[in-house]
């Protein structure tokens, strides 16, 4: 249990630093595909980076959370089958680490970070005053479609960590 929670905070701080990255480095409209309509309808294509080597960085960093991201999961996965674990302990795992996820998702960054901060604005001014920044829940359809989901993606991943 432990290490489950070990990876899904692994699994959450990749997305905080692939969120930073495309937002402060990169600076890419086509990485808000998941922000509101009126946001994404807002944002100005940077085409300046905001220092030398920005976005190169911000790629470089892009690319490690995604390492992160299948990193918690495949070591979750060798250590399940190092420990022999059942197909239920590794569907428990799997959807553990996907809901404390979208968790933190929905609270912190919908509701905290979107919604009460002004993260976004200090790198986006041009957003200022978009409705979608004060609608919590913009994204309900999408969230409720991961939550009903997670469950089977969860029982795959265990069901093929379970050949091993």
């Amino acid at each position: 249990m432990a290490l489950t929670l070990i990876l899904s905070a692994v699994f959450i701080a990749s997305i905080i630093l692939m969120l930073y990255s495309a937002v402060a480095l990169i600076q890419k409209k086509a990485l808000f595909s998941s922000a509101p309509k009126d946001v994404q309808a807002a944002i100005i294509e940077r085409k300046e980076e905001r220092f030398r080597g920005a976005r190169a960085l911000g790629w470089a960093l892009l690319i490690v959370s995604m390492l992160g991201i299948a990193f918690a999961f495949l070591f979750g996965a060798y250590n399940g089958i190092q420990n022999k674990f059942t197909l239920w302990q590794f569907f428990a795992r799997f959807l553990l680490m996907l809901y404390i996820y979208k968790a933190f998702d929905i609270i912190c960054f919908d509701w905290l970070l979107l919604t009460k901060s002004r993260f976004f604005q200090h790198y986006y001014p041009e957003i200022e005053g978009c409705e979608g920044l004060k609608k919590y829940g913009f994204n309900l359809k999408s969230q409720i479609a991961k939550l009903i989901a997670f469950p089977f993606v969860s029982l795959l991943a265990a069901w093929i960590c379970k050949l091993f």
